[in-house]
C-alpha cells in the first residue's frame, strides 16, 4: 500500500511539473513566431471541416464546457453526491470547480490579456483568450468527476469507461473552441494544463485535509 501511495505521488508531481512547464512555455511565448506556427496550421485544418452539420454539432460540444452547463452539471453531482451520504466529495467538487473553473480562470485570463484569434469567427465571444475557459472548465469538472470516481466505484470497468468518456469529452470541447474560432489552439493546451494543475492540487488538498483530521 505505501509502495502505491509512493509511485501515485511521484506521477502526480511529474504531471504537475510537465503542466505547469508547459502552461508557462505558452504563456511566455505567445506572440512568438513558434507559437503562431503551431497555431495557424492547427487552425487551418481545423476549420477545413467547416459545414453546416459540423456546426451544429460543435455548438452542442461547446455548450458542454459552457459556464452554464458546467454549472448545471456541477449543481446536480453536488446534490446527488450529497444525498448519497458522498458529503465531502460534494464539498470538494462544488469548491474545486467554484474556484478553479470560475475565479482562478478569470485571475489567468486577466493576467495574461491575450487577445481571440483574428480569423473566421463561427460566433462570436468577448473577453481575453488565455487560457480558454471552456478547455480550463471542462478539464476541471470531468477531470474531478474521474477522481470522485475512482474515490467511489467498486467496478474497474466503471473507472476504465468513465475515464476515457471524459477524455473524450474534454478533448472534442477544446477542438470545438478552435473550430468555432474563437480560440487559439494554445489556448485550449494552457486551459487544459491549467485546470490539471488546479485539479492535482485540489484533489491533495483534499487527501491531506482528510488524513489531517482523520475523515
Amino acid at each position: 500500500m505505501k509502495q502505491q501511495t509512493v509511485m501515485k505521488l511521484i506521477i502526480s508531481v511529474l504531471v504537475l511539473a510537465v503542466c505547469t512547464f508547459c502552461f508557462f512555455e505558452i504563456a511566455d511565448n505567445f506572440n512568438k513566431a513558434e507559437i503562431r506556427h503551431f497555431d495557424l496550421p492547427v487552425i487551418a485544418y481545423v476549420q477545413g471541416f467547416i459545414s453546416d452539420n459540423m456546426t451544429s454539432a460543435m455548438l452542442v460540444v461547446t455548450f458542454l464546457g459552457s459556464v452554464k452547463s458546467v454549472s448545471a452539471i456541477t449543481l446536480v453531482i453536488v446534490l446527488l453526491l450529497w444525498i448519497k451520504r458522498y458529503r465531502r466529495l460534494s464539498i470538494y467538487l462544488a469548491v474545486s470547480v467554484a474556484l478553479g473553473a470560475g475565479i482562478f480562470n478569470r485571475i489567468l485570463k486577466y493576467i495574461f490579456k491575450r487577445q481571440r484569434p483574428d480569423i473566421m469567427r463561427v460566433v462570436q465571444e468577448t473577453g481575453y483568450s488565455f487560457p480558454s475557459g471552456h478547455s480550463m472548465g471542462s478539464m476541471i469538472l470531468y477531470g474531478c468527476l474521474v477522481f470522485i470516481l475512482f474515490r467511489i466505484a467498486k467496478s474497474g470497468w466503471s473507472k476504465v469507461i468513465g475515464t476515457v468518456a471524459a477524455f473524450a469529452l474534454i478533448v472534442c470541447i477544446g477542438i470545438s473552441r478552435i473550430y468555432l474560432g474563437v480560440h487559439y489552439p494554445s489556448d485550449v493546451l494552457g486551459g487544459y494544463a491549467a485546470g490539471l494543475i488546479w485539479i492535482i492540487v485540489s484533489a491533495a488538498a483534499l487527501i491531506m485535509i482528510e488524513r489531517k483530521f482523520r475523515l
